[in-house]
């Protein structure tokens, strides 16, 4: 299935120069929808993972589906006051800016097998906290999905040693 007939391209959003990837058609077709989680649940099944963790919030649309595909837990992973018990914090740099990301203390033990699963992968500081927040509590990281990844961007380089999975990919277009 080709996932790209599913994505809308709009130009200049949410500001000018920039191409927004928009997955919400994608996800308003149960087919294209189905297909892009059963590709990222055989990922992870592959990866003999015993978590899915996954930044909110288009982490949470496929990797809710994925854990329970594979009847296995899911964390999150939120912005800072959005956990309601005690969190770890990993505090990153963004193009403009910084942001910090929380998983719940006791989300992950040592020795939980974690796929990230996010909707995009562009610069990686996203994927890169998220790992960092995992691997602070004892989890193996074992793979990456994403559906989209800006490869221009560059963020799997920030990401080397890692598997990454992404369903499209989309070059400066």
């Amino acid at each position: 299935m080709n996932l790209k007939n599913y994505v809308a391209t709009i130009n200049d959003y949410p500001k000018e120069g920039i191409i927004f990837r928009d997955i919400t058609p994608l996800m308003g077709d149960g087919k294209a929808y189905r297909y892009s989680v059963d590709q990222i649940t055989e990922f992870a099944k592959a990866k003999k993972a015993t978590m899915i963790v996954g930044p909110e919030a288009r982490g949470f649309i496929f990797g809710c589906p994925v854990a329970t595909n594979l009847g296995i837990g899911f964390a999150p992973i939120r912005k800072p006051g959005k956990l309601p018990r005690k969190t770890l914090n990993e505090a990153y740099d963004l193009e403009y800016g910084s942001n910090t990301l929380c998983i719940h203390e006791d989300a992950l033990k040592k020795g939980d097998r974690v796929v990230i699963i996010d909707d995009l992968l562009a610069t990686g500081g996203t994927v890169k906290a998220t790992i960092k927040l995992c691997e602070r509590l004892g989890a193996t990281v074992v793979g990456i999905a994403c559906l989209i990844e800006l490869v221009d961007l560059k963020g799997r380089e920030l990401l080397k040693g890692y598997d990454v999975l992404s369903l499209m990919e989309y070059e400066g277009e």
